[in-house]
């Protein structure tokens, strides 16, 4: 015998069930086939392997000494062939992997954590990480592969396709008792007047585009790259800010808020990279897109 061996799967459970139950007839109706397929594929394995795998008698089959040194190393290769389509089918249909998500801090507080349950609660065995950031972080990760996917604003990063999730509000973010507080609506152009507290431009783009749009140019006397820093320093009267409605959430009781004229706003989108990407990462995509429907 020259050449390489080529078998089936089939060929190997047709093997390992007339062992098992020591009749080509029986394995026959446990594979749901016939006696004289099942003869043929073994004669055709013996063929191939060059030397004989059982001996056939009247009282059925019974192995040959090379059947049974081959006999458990084929019950291997056919569990493992199970353990491989199970694992298939749980990638198809997101019941395993790995997700990374990236998130900024309005998101990631207000939002993922419910998204979180609602996705664990479907597909429980599949893994989360996430990485939290601002908006420059984000964008860098769906870049260099970080994340599988990322909540992002409008305009999405360079190769990636977003779907639309929410609008959110942009607020005047004020000291209590601020002069301007006793506005229903703040002219934006007001707030260039005050000492402002900023986000780098790389952090919040929706912020500085609000302000470039009103030709505002903020007097800039504290910048940082936390969004709940901001918070704190105009709760101590450090100046004011502009801030997304969403970070603001359940943290208004010791500021004032108060909407922008012209009114401003930022689209939260969540970014996918163009191409393919797994069944898990789609699943969430879709938990998060329903989820935002119910609740945000």
């Amino acid at each position: 015998m020259n050449g390489e061996i080529f078998v089936s799967i089939k060929q190997y459970e047709a093997f390992v069930k007339t062992a098992e139950l020591g009749s080509l007839t029986r394995a026959a109706e446990a594979l749901d086939s016939t006696q004289s397929r099942i003869s043929h594929v073994l004669s055709a394995m013996e063929e191939e392997y060059g030397f004989c795998l059982m001996k056939r008698g009247r009282g059925g089959v019974s192995l040959t000494e090379a059947g049974a040194l081959l006999l458990p190393k084929m019950e291997a290769v056919l569990r493992q062939n199970r353990e491989v389509e199970a694992l298939i089918a749980d990638i198809r249909n997101a019941d395993t992997g790995t997700v990374r998500l990236g998130a900024f801090t309005s998101v990631a507080v207000h939002w993922l954590p419910g998204m979180i349950q609602a996705f664990q609660a479907l597909h429980p065995q599949v893994e989360l990480k996430m990485f939290n950031g601002d908006y420059y972080d984000v964008a860098q990760w769906l870049r260099d592969g970080t994340v599988d996917l990322a909540f992002v604003t409008l305009p999405e990063p360079e190769n990636t396709r977003a779907i639309r999730l929410a609008e959110d509000e942009l607020m005047a973010i004020l000291p209590k008792g601020h002069p301007l507080a006793a506005q229903e609506r703040i002219d934006a152009s007001k707030l260039g007047r005050e000492s402002f507290i900023s986000l780098p431009q790389s952090s919040d783009h929706d912020i500085h585009r609000a302000l470039d749009k009103a030709g505002i140019t903020p007097n800039i006397r504290y910048t940082t790259k936390d969004d709940y820093a901001v918070i704190a320093m105009v709760e101590r009267g450090l100046g004011v800010s502009i801030v997304p409605e969403l970070l603001v959430r359940g943290r208004a009781q010791n500021v004032e808020l108060r909407a922008l004229e012209p009114r401003a706003t930022r689209t939260i989108a969540l970014a996918l990279p163009q191409g393919t990407v797994s069944p898990a990462v789609e699943a969430f995509a879709e938990c998060a897109v329903e989820w935002v429907k119910e609740n945000g």
